[in-house]
């Protein structure tokens, strides 16, 4: 039975509701070690106890937040191209157990990244003069690590390449894409601000979810634009190979026709 006008509407947001909250859902309980780490560390009461609690948190997200991001995104997917009433459990396992070694190697290689940035922004926030401006510059290409692993995830759950391709083309699309990429990361901030500020209850039930659809919008514009220019680019090499061709057959009729354009 399809309901219209306004029941229609209540009832496609009602759906909305369901699949974004089932998808959250999911996405709490395979990463409920991360999570965990995660209420402990807003609990610390000192900094060194936040400090070994967040390196706890970085040493189990590979295994957990990064193979359960994935599937989230691999749902967000199917809904943003089209297939909206895909069975939820089972497209989010399928793309967590499909995409889980991949994400775990990615988790490993932005966890490695991190540190290392964290190191510097810790040795250069000491340093005084020229040094310390340094500091700037790391935190700058923290921010473009940030943004650029959503984008990982959402290569990660749209195309098939090797691990590294997926990180050098995240970053890629980080750095060709500022305008897209800030948006996408502001309106994810708000997500984030809205959710552990004002409205807590989003973080179990929508808050993972929405940032997943937002993101993954914001890749599909980009990756369609992409497209776009990749196809006027392949037009032009088929066009320009056309009229080599036509030379190599008739160069009698080609030199005709240049005499002609260029009189």
């Amino acid at each position: 039975m399809e309901f219209r006008g306004i029941m229609g509407g209540f009832y496609r947001i009602s759906e909305w509701i369901m699949r974004l909250s089932v998808i959250n859902v999911l996405w709490v309980i395979c990463a409920i070690p991360f999570f965990f780490l995660g209420l402990v560390f807003l609990q610390s009461q000192s900094a060194d106890q936040a400090l070994q609690t967040l390196i706890l948190m970085a040493i189990v997200a590979p295994f957990t937040i990064f193979p359960s991001t994935t599937a989230m995104f691999s749902v967000a997917r199917k809904w943003l191209t089209g297939e909206e009433d895909v069975p939820l459990f089972k497209t989010f396992f399928r793309g967590y157990k499909d995409n889980f070694v991949q994400s775990l190697l990615g988790g490993l290689i932005y966890i490695l990244i991190g540190a290392i940035l964290y190191t510097n922004f810790q040795f250069y926030g000491n340093q005084t003069g020229a040094f310390g401006i340094l500091r700037f510059l790391v935190l700058s290409l923290t921010v473009l690590l940030i943004i650029s692993l959503f984008h990982f995830f959402s290569i990660l759950s749209h195309l098939h390449m090797k691990i590294l391709q997926i990180v050098k083309n995240a970053l890629l699309i980080t750095i060709g894409n500022p305008v897209r990429s800030l948006s996408m990361i502001v309106l994810n901030g708000i997500v984030l601000y809205v959710s552990f500020n004002m409205f807590t209850f989003l973080i179990p039930f929508f808050m993972g979810s929405l940032i997943a659809v937002v993101s993954f919008w914001h890749f599909n514009l980009i990756f369609g634009k992409l497209q776009e220019k990749q196809q006027e680019l392949a037009e032009k090499e088929a066009e320009q190979q056309r009229q080599q061709t036509e030379i190599a057959d008739n160069p009698e009729a080609a030199e005709v026709e240049r005499k002609a354009d260029n009189p």
